[in-house]
């Protein structure tokens, strides 16, 4: 078996759930035929207990004969010894297509998000993608892991049904025909079944969402006062998600009777049906005593059946939300022919904007909705008809718009793992990281931390405040050193005097390379070499701070309200 994850997980058939279950299979048919063949065995020395244990006492017992009796014997223990094997073996294939299958979609998942990127949170809720790793992997490795087991008992069923029609045509007869009821019978609750595991799968999703933006906004909501009107948000939707687990727990509570209550009913007939030709002498001792076995062990095959029906729906439903986020794709992707061109003016034509190449230029928006939409088009996050020297950059590569233009806002996450990689995906050095510190004004930050730039940083940088999580952003983002840095607020939630600090940094830091800040903030605005301000999504007035301030008084209005607030 090959360790696991694998180094590529492959191209996923993704025109339908069953087709991209069949698709993991395949991907893993070496273990899934072993898993099969074993499991096939595994049941089939079970299957054959009864009859070796029937064949004993008729020949051994009832005859007197201790040679036959030892020769059935060892038999026994020859099938006991197979089945104990092979179910071994069986369960370490199957473990491993569980493993394989959760390793593949969740590599298949990450790929995926980085693919679709930003286009991914316009289309699912993060609480959609987190399932995928939480729940769904499990449900999808789970129908892998039956598979075995549900091929294997109903080749023992078909087995068993075989030696009790050369025995009794009757009690066979009851197995070749009141197997496939019973199937049908719990077939019957699959569809209701999935319905309402697909709602509650919904349900889950919207709860996730909810729950991570409450955690992710703790602070603010405290600082607002609307922990309860989120908290009865919450408790809302989580008894939604209970009503629907319920409904649920109703045709899976079925589901798990049948499993007892069928075979239970089965084991009674076949059982009352054998004494009775016994008492007739249609059939000996032995082979009641074989009745006795079938019927005991026919309960195990058959509920496993049930059990893999089940799993199989959970797998369908679990592929199903995982083929959806499979089939999405990235709003903007490159040109067949990309174009390459210098660094030059970058235009917004929707809003006017010019950034003049090397210059550190603010936005100053009265509504900064119009700032964060303008740098969206500037990295072409979102449709627009930006050019940059003269060229549309849709004409451009988009790796090379994602290089060549760095748009960092609010929404950005740390990582989890150690801060220095995280600050320095690409190996820039200690001295490009120690740099970037000191204009975000983040030295403090890493030199209150037990191992430094070793620390390992929890997911989303929990342990850090807001502030401090703004300014290791910040640094990140100065580390990469793009050719165009775009910033969305990223000083809002740090104090005057550490701002100031950041703003007076900034420029020189950039010197040479085009800096964009999106910011209301006098102390940034004031060290900008060219301020544009936005009303209404367009550019009303450019120039220095102080020239606007002097000069334009819906543009003084706008940021003499974010120095009294």
């Amino acid at each position: 078996m090959r360790p696991l994850p694998v180094g590529d997980p492959g191209d996923p058939d993704v025109r339908s759930a069953t087709r991209y279950l069949v698709w993991l299979a395949a991907r893993t048919w070496p273990s899934m035929l072993a898993a099969i063949s074993f499991a096939i065995i595994w049941m089939l020395s079970q299957a054959l207990i009864p009859a070796t244990v029937g064949r004993a006492i008729d020949a051994g017992l009832t005859d007197r004969d201790a040679d036959s009796l030892l020769r059935w014997g060892a038999v026994l223990f020859g099938l006991g010894l197979v089945t104990g094997v092979t179910g071994i073996l069986r369960h370490r294939m199957a473990a491993f297509n569980w493993l394989s299958a959760a390793y593949r979609t969740i590599q298949l998942t990450v790929r995926q998000a980085n693919r679709v990127g930003a286009t991914l949170p316009k289309r699912l809720a993060t609480g959609e993608v987190v399932s995928i790793g939480t729940s769904d992997i499990n449900h999808i490795g789970g129908a892998l892991d039956i598979t075995a087991r549900g091929t294997g008992s109903l080749v023992a069923v078909v087995a068993v049904g075989v030696i009790l029609l050369r025995t009794s045509v009757p009690l066979g007869l009851i197995v070749v025909v009141g197997v496939p009821v019973m199937m049908l019978i719990a077939a019957s609750l699959i569809k209701p079944l999935q319905r309402r595991q697909q709602v509650y799968r919904d349900q889950e999703g919207k709860l996730t969402t909810r729950a991570g933006d409450i955690v992710a906004g703790l602070r603010v909501l405290r600082g607002v006062g609307g922990e309860s009107t989120f908290a009865g948000r919450y408790r809302t939707e989580s008894q939604e998600l209970r009503s629907a687990g319920v409904r649920v727990a109703r045709i899976e509570s079925l589901l798990a009777a049948s499993e007892i209550l069928l075979p239970g009913m089965f084991l009674v007939l076949v059982t009352w049906l054998g004494a009775r030709f016994a008492l007739r002498g249609e059939i000996s001792v032995g082979e009641l005593v074989a009745l006795y076995g079938y019927a005991a062990f026919l309960v195990s095959p058959l509920r496993q059946l049930t059990e893999a029906i089940d799993r199989l729906t959970r797998g369908h439903v679990a592929a199903r939300r995982v083929v959806r986020m499979f089939t999405l794709e990235p709003e903007f992707t490159s040109p067949a022919a990309p174009v390459t061109t210098p660094a030059g003016p970058l235009v917004d034509a929707e809003s006017g904007l010019t950034v003049r190449p090397g210059r550190f230029t603010a936005i100053a928006a009265r509504d900064p909705v119009d700032a964060a939409a303008i740098a969206d088009r500037l990295g072409r996050f979102a449709e627009g008809t930006v050019t940059l020297s003269g060229v549309s950059l849709a004409e451009l590569d988009l790796t090379t718009v994602r290089e060549r233009i760095l748009v960092a806002d609010n929404d950005a996450r740390l990582f989890s793992g150690p801060l220095r990689a995280e600050l320095d995906p690409r190996g820039s050095g200690d001295g490009a990281i120690a740099a970037a510190l000191d204009t975000a004004s983040a030295v403090d930050v890493v030199d209150a931390l037990p191992a430094g730039l070793d620390t390992a940083v929890a997911e989303r940088g929990r342990e850090f405040s807001g502030g401090q999580q703004q300014r290791l952003r910040l640094a990140r983002a100065l580390v990469a050193d793009p050719e165009t840095l775009v910033l969305v607020e990223p000083t809002s939630a740090v104090d005057a005097h550490t701002e100031a600090r950041i703003a007076a940094r900034l420029g020189a830091a950039r010197a040479g390379r085009t800096t964009v800040v999106c910011t209301t903030s006098p102390l940034v605005l004031d060290r900008a070499d060219e301020v544009a301000f936005v009303a209404d999504g367009l550019v009303v007035a450019a120039g220095t701070h102080r020239d606007l301030l002097r000069r334009h008084p819906d543009y003084r209005a706008t940021v003499t309200r974010e120095e009294d607030q």
